[in-house]
């Protein structure tokens, strides 16, 4: 937002007003006023990217057709958080697809795509930067391919088709009881936004950084309990011990591990997430 708490116009709606571009935006894409707007504009193709599912009347407009650029390599992670799940499954690998609008989403027929590694230590805001800049040009190579009649649509394999839900509150709490590697990778796919997060003393914490540390030596404990080693915030999982080095106890700010560890009373029973 400005000084006078407008919003910020966004990077795609900055870059076409400074081209001359024309410009709308709709609250409801299936409203008979969007529909005669894009229809009026005689599209000859769209392109969709990180924008709501359009409806049958609006994709099957252009001559040439309708593609979304998508945050996975299709058709694994269908749906609304393809960058998160894939870094909260531990993969190594993902990548952007294009592929034509049909009725189903993200099932329609590939177009292209282009694969990349997933670091890891890299989370979900990093990555999914990293895909926006590699989708740049996997939709121009679209482009150049639709327009010189170079397409060959390949059908999904429905049989490697996996899901990425919508984010919840349900779904983004932290289970200690898992192993540390599979919380590390929860914690990395949701870092920002939404983030991972958990409860101490019957309120919430977000744990926004962490990475798997050694054994604590001579000190054994449940899932979820706190401790501290030479400064450092550690939390228990099911095999062994994570540090937790940027985190947010409801109603303060984010804070290092190590500050958030000195306000925290050496063996108090609360001592432990839940």
């Amino acid at each position: 937002r400005n000084s006078r708490s407008e919003p910020e116009p966004t990077p795609v709606k900055k870059a076409a007003l400074e081209l001359g571009l024309p410009v709308f935006e709709a609250d409801d894409v299936r409203s008979p006023e969007f529909v005669t707007r894009v229809a009026d504009c005689h599209p000859d193709v769209i392109v969709v990217a990180a924008f709501r599912v359009l409806p049958p009347e609006v994709f099957v407009l252009p001559a040439l057709g309708t593609f979304n650029l998508h945050g996975s390599l299709l058709p694994a992670y269908r749906g609304a958080a393809p960058v998160n799940w894939s870094i909260i499954n531990g993969d190594k690998r993902t990548g952007v697809t294009t592929f034509f609008l049909q009725k189903s989403v993200d099932t329609g027929n590939i177009i292209t795509f282009d694969q990349t590694p997933i670091g890891p230590e890299e989370n979900a805001w990093e990555l999914l930067v990293r895909l926006a800049e590699i989708g740049a040009g996997t939709v121009e190579r679209t482009l150049t391919m639709i327009a010189a009649g170079t397409v060959v649509p390949q059908k999904q394999d429905e049989s490697l088709a996996t899901r990425a839900p919508k984010l919840t509150k349900e779904n983004t709490r932290i289970d200690w009881s898992k192993p540390v590697q599979q919380v590390h990778d929860f914690i990395r796919g949701l870092a920002m936004k939404p983030t991972a997060w958990t409860t101490l003393g019957g309120k919430m914490v977000k744990i926004y950084r962490a990475c798997p540390s050694k054994e604590i030596a001579g000190f054994a404990a449940d899932p979820g309990t706190l401790r501290i080693d030479g400064g450092r915030l550690m939390v228990r999982c099911a095999d062994g011990w994570l540090e937790l080095q940027n985190l947010q106890l409801e109603g303060k700010k984010a804070m290092e591990g190590e500050a958030f560890a000195r306000g925290l009373r050496t063996g108090d029973e609360q001592n432990r997430f839940s």
